[in-house]
């Protein structure tokens, strides 16, 4: 398996009220350093949320959200944050935070495809 590596990766939730301890799971961010792969996925109901939360601003936590992917992406309009090597990128985007949205602790796992892992992730984990 020339091509069987190491991945980490963390799901993310958006946490309407911390307080509560609840959350729903929206996306995932995977990295795989020795591929050079940094992407995320977000799959965002917000019926859910609605149920949840019904006084939370939507378009808030959605305008967060997109900036997940193109921060990822490394996209120009994402900002400084976006000219980050992949890894600190990652790290800065796992990183410990009371908002929102906030990510898991970081997994590790194995894949061959980097790409086809963070889709299954994001149909086992959130979907």
């Amino acid at each position: 398996m020339p091509n069987h590596t190491t991945f980490d990766y963390a799901i993310i939730r958006v946490v309407p009220h911390e307080e509560r301890g609840e959350f729903i799971n929206v996306g995932v961010i995977l990295f795989c350093r020795a591929l050079g792969y940094l992407d995320a996925r977000i799959t965002f109901d917000p019926r859910r949320l609605r149920a949840l939360a019904p006084d939370l601003d939507e378009a808030t936590v959605h305008r967060y959200l997109d900036a997940i992917p193109r921060l990822c992406a490394g996209a120009p309009e994402a900002g400084a944050l976006a000219a980050l090597p992949k890894a600190e990128r990652f790290h800065w985007l796992t990183s410990p935070r009371s908002t929102v949205v906030q990510t898991s602790p970081i997994h590790p796992g194995f894949c061959d495809d980097p790409a086809t892992m963070l889709e299954h992730l994001v149909k086992t984990l959130v979907a």
